[in-house]
Order: structure tokens, then sequence, then C-alpha cells
């Protein structure tokens, strides 16, 4: 006997692939999933009625303690290499206290900008000199709850950070994200998995939002033999993210050392399967793109991080045709909005092609949706039977997006126009507050910018004004 629904949501319309269909009932069972799909009917008392719906948006790529820098850095010029060194004065800042207050804000404002799910990529391991917490897992962990209490899927792409560069050693700063070895991390990240499950084990009541994943930093903080190690140490069923050619310098230093480029030194270690995500690859080589699409690797474009650091535009277009999925994430969280990724990604396409539409409407929405998740490891989510009961309810009528075609109303609105938020078919967000979970009851009227204020005001170590020149 089929177990009745806990809740049923009946889409005015509901926009997948492209396609607007009208009159859409979800039935959702107790594991958040989508126990029946059927089209074209009337509402019913007891439906909980929304009006355009998209499928949920995965932020592929995500660094949340980055978000604290937003608006404090644009006046100092220079690069990648010159704003790293604000970011590590706020790594130093951090505690596990201090972090779970900033990513449950952070989260809150990447679900009420329409986010469903995030990959955190995740270094933050240690103290600052590099020895553990008193309690184990104490950053991870803080990370899971944040999610949790905020109500979005957190993956969690716990990473391993072992060198300062390229036959470089760990610099001061730097020692707090190291496990000192492979087998360090292989073995931290063993028992994390099962202090993960466990958790979830006693929570039998609530949806489980948590999962973990894997990360190389770069071929700049991992060396070939420990990227060997892991390689070889990892469940074969877990997603696994690396930073790839993010800068020229990435891609001049693994020639000078290894005589390849960071594509072609991950291909000789076998590395390159569907299960890989790479992270910008903006800098590529023709034989990289080929290399990347031929194995079906996912490449997540960051396009708002990749524009305000100048990093440059890549070849996004050019690795979709050769089969690579694009996917789409904030990384520096210095924009959360999915709206914009998606945007950011045809624009720039647009500026360096010189010519428009070089991804369609529908495939902007696929990466950030269904190929993020896929990229994640979350499996399908195209809103069918079976899927993640995650939803997005867009307003169709706003000042931005009147007059829209439902087909591209995904380059038209910003997060200004979510409405409802659903996640595992429970409503957590509602017109920018949080409804309905712990932390939507520990904020002033479920406010996402009540709890970034407290966060922000708990940092004893701000970003100064002046970043040092970089060592």
């Amino acid at each position: 006997m089929t177990a009745p629904p806990v809740a049923t949501y009946w889409c005015e319309s509901l926009l997948v692939d492209g396609v607007v269909t009208a009159g859409v009932r979800l039935s959702i069972g107790a594991d958040g999933r989508i126990s029946s799909r059927v089209d074209d009917l009337p509402a019913e008392p007891g439906d909980i009625r929304l009006g355009t719906v998209l499928p949920g948006l995965a932020n592929a790529h995500s660094h949340a303690f980055h978000r604290a820098l937003r608006g404090r850095t644009h006046d100092q010029g220079g690069d990648f290499w010159r704003w790293r060194e604000s970011m590590y004065a706020v790594a130093l800042a951090l505690t596990p206290e201090r972090y779970l207050q900033l990513a449950r804000a952070v989260f809150a404002e990447m679900l009420v900008s329409g986010y469903t799910a995030v990959g955190e990529f995740h270094y933050l391991h240690h103290q600052a000199d590099g020895t553990p917490y008193p309690q184990a897992h104490a950053m991870e962990l803080a990370l899971a709850t944040a999610a949790r209490e905020v109500g979005i899927r957190l993956v969690l792409l716990d990473t391993s950070y072992l060198a300062g560069g390229l036959e470089t050693p760990l610099r001061p700063e730097q020692q707090g994200f190291s496990d000192g070895s492979a087998a360090g991390w292989l073995e931290r990240w063993a028992r994390l998995r099962e202090t993960l499950a466990a958790d979830a084990a006693g929570r039998p009541n609530e949806p489980a939002l948590v999962t973990l994943g894997a990360a190389l930093h770069s071929v700049r903080a991992v060396p070939r033999d420990a990227m060997r190690q892991i390689l070889a140490g990892l469940p074969a069923e877990v997603p696994l993210h690396i930073h790839l050619s993010e800068q020229p310098q990435e891609n001049s230093d693994c020639l000078a050392v290894h005589g390849v480029t960071p594509t072609a030194l991950l291909d000789g270690l076998g590395a390159l399967t569907p299960r890989l995500s790479v992270v910008h690859a903006t800098h590529l080589s023709d034989d990289d793109l080929r290399m990347l699409g031929r194995t079906g690797v996912s490449v997540v474009m960051c396009p708002s991080t990749e524009a305000d650091l100048g990093d440059g535009i890549g070849r996004a277009r050019e690795l979709a045709a050769a089969g690579s999925p694009i996917a789409l994430g904030s990384d520096q969280n210095a924009v959360i909005d999915p709206f914009l990724e998606m945007r950011g990604l045809e624009m720039g396409e647009r500026l360096a092609a010189g010519s428009r539409g070089r991804f369609t409407p529908a495939a902007l929405l696929r990466a950030a949706g269904a190929d993020g998740y896929a990229a994640l490891g979350l499996g399908p989510a195209r809103l069918a039977t079976g899927d993640p009961a995650d939803l997005v309810e867009v307003d169709a009528h706003s000042i931005r997006t009147l007059g829209a075609r439902p087909g591209q109303l995904v380059l038209a609105a910003t997060a200004a126009d979510v409405r409802r938020v659903i996640v595992a078919g429970r409503l957590v967000a509602d017109s920018g507050r949080l409804v309905g979970t712990p932390a939507a009851a520990s904020a002033p009227a479920g406010s996402p910018a009540a709890l970034l204020r407290d966060a922000l005001d708990t940092l004893d170590a701000r970003p100064s004004a002046e970043a040092p020149s970089p060592a």
C-alpha cells in the first residue's frame, strides 16, 4: 500500500528543460522526494499553490567564509594573488563557533536567493597552527549544523590541501588547512564520514540534507604522489572536485615542474572521469579542452567570481560542445544570485565570441540546476517522480520579469524575484525570509541579514582596508 503524501504542491506553471507545463501537481513522500507528478490538473483543496516554479538550483562551488570580504577589497586593485591575502586574514579569524554563525548566515542568503543545494569546498580543518580542535571535526560539523538549521542541502566537499605551491611548503597562514599527508587526510575523511552517518542516523525524522564529498584543492596544493594516493583511497561513488587552471601562473608552474599542464597531469593519474568536477578551468589549452570533454568531466564555472577577481573568461561553449557538462557556483560569494551566475555565463560568452545565444535559456537553467546537482552527486533533479522535492518559485510579474516569455524568465529574473523555496518537500523560505527552521526561529522575522550582522560582529579580526602585498 502506497503511503499518503506528506504534502502536495500545485504549480500554476513548471519550467523544466525549456518546456513550460501548466497545472502540475507534485506529491511529496516522507523521504523528501517526489512520489508522483501529474500534469494539466486544476488545483484541489489541500494543495499548496505555487505560481511559476523552477527545479532546485545548485551552488556547485562555494567558500562560505569568503562572504566576509564582500565590499571590503574592491579599492585594493591587484589580482587574485593580492585578494588572497585578505582571504587568509578572514580564515585566521575563524573558530568553529564563529564559522557556525557565518555559515548559517551565508547559507540563509543562498536559500532565500533560490539556491536549494550548495557544494562547500572546505579546507579550514584545524586551528591556525595546524593542531586539531579539541572536538573532532569541529569546523566540518559547524558547516553541517549551519546547513541543517537553515534547511539547505549541503554537500561538504572536504578538501585536501598539503602544500603552498608546486614544490613549495605551506605558508604560516596555511597551516590550519593541512592534514600533513595524503594518508592523514584520508584517515580524517573516513572518520568524518562515519561521524556524519551516525549524526544522520540520530535524526530519523529529519530530511537527510548533509552528504560528504571530496576535493583536491589544486595541483598547486596537492603534490602528484599525494593525489595518486587519494584517488586510490576514495570510494568510487564519492563526487570529487578540484580547482583547475584558474590562473595562468598555475599552468606555467605545472609545466615547469611536471612538463605538462594541470589537466594533462590529472589525466596521467587517471583522474579524468565523470565523477570529477573541475572548477573554473579558465585557462585551458586546446588539448586540455579535448581531454576534459572526451572524459565527461564536469566544469563548474563561477562567472561572478571570475569577473570580480579578473581571472578571465573560460571556454564554456567549447567545453559543453566537447562533452563536459557545465555547472555554476558562487565561489567567493561576492555575489549570491543564481540568476546572475546564469546570465554571467552567457554574457561572458557573448563578450568573448561577439554573438548572442551561445547558451539557450534552457541550457542555462540546466547548468544552474540539474547539472549542478549531478556534479554534487545528488542525482537527477528535473522534478520527475523520484527526484528530490526541491523547488523554487519565481515571481513572473515583478518589475524585472513582467513581459518576459516563460522560457526566457531566467534571463530577466534576479534573486529579488524568488518567492517560496522548498527543500526536501519542506517550505524553508518565503519572499526573502526563512520559515519553519531553527535558523528562522533564531533570526528576527526570519531575516538572513540579522544572522549576517551578528556573524560579522563576532569576528574579532576583520579584513583590513589595506591588504598586505603578496609574499
